[in-house]
């Protein structure tokens, strides 16, 4: 599952933040913001127009992503 298609205010686990060319820029940069395997995250908002940008939380951190950004966040739910 995407970062993308999570509901707000449910809990997920970053898996992998994946490539989506050979280097990546936005993939490298996710990474150094915090989105790495094992780290909480959530979306708190969505925007008005197409739901585009998102508002995700990954620990006490907020960040606004574009849906295409947060596709590059493999999630699973937290248990």
């Amino acid at each position: 599952m995407n970062l993308s298609e999570l509901l707000p205010f449910t809990s997920a686990v970053v898996d992998e933040v994946a490539d989506m060319t050979g280097d990546d820029p936005i993939a490298k940069r996710l990474r150094e913001l915090g989105f790495v395997s094992g780290e909480p995250v959530r979306i708190v908002a969505r925007g008005l127009i197409g739901a585009d940008p998102l508002l995700v939380q990954i620990g006490f951190t907020r960040f606004a992503l574009r849906r295409s950004e947060a596709q590059r966040v493999h999630i699973h739910l937290a248990s």
